[in-house]
């Protein structure tokens, strides 16, 4: 409860991904009528259609941010292992294991952006 209570301040604010959220939250709001301007003839689908993409990058990113949060609060040895232990240990796996880390890793952010995307849409 005492951490809860104590909610630390991440020491940089604007790290990645709050740079990402932000560009992404801009681009959401600007696309269509940046995409008017740039072309008067395209059809209301079109700008609606990217919004929907740039949403769902928006909502992946908060939930990454926020994760992250909720992993420093709750869980805070996990997030210093992940920070100062966890590059070591991957440079000690083989190539093979190593391989198969990151094909999943990729392919777990892949299924929940379309898990996502789908939701938004």
């Amino acid at each position: 409860m005492n951490q809860l209570i104590n909610l630390r301040i991440p020491q940089n604010i604007l790290k990645k991904e709050h740079l990402l959220i932000f560009s992404a939250f801009f681009l959401f709001l600007y696309f269509p009528g940046l995409s008017r301007w740039i072309d008067i003839t395209s059809a209301p689908i079109d700008p609606g259609a990217l919004s929907a993409v740039i949403m769902a990058i928006l909502s992946l990113l908060a939930f990454k941010a926020v994760t992250w949060w909720l992993i420093n609060i709750i869980w805070p040895v996990f997030a210093e292992y992940s920070k100062e232990h966890f590059e070591q240990n991957f440079k000690s796996l083989l190539p093979w294991q190593k391989v198969i880390i990151y094909l999943g890793f990729y392919l777990l952010l892949l299924y929940s952006f379309v898990a996502t995307l789908a939701g938004i849409i």
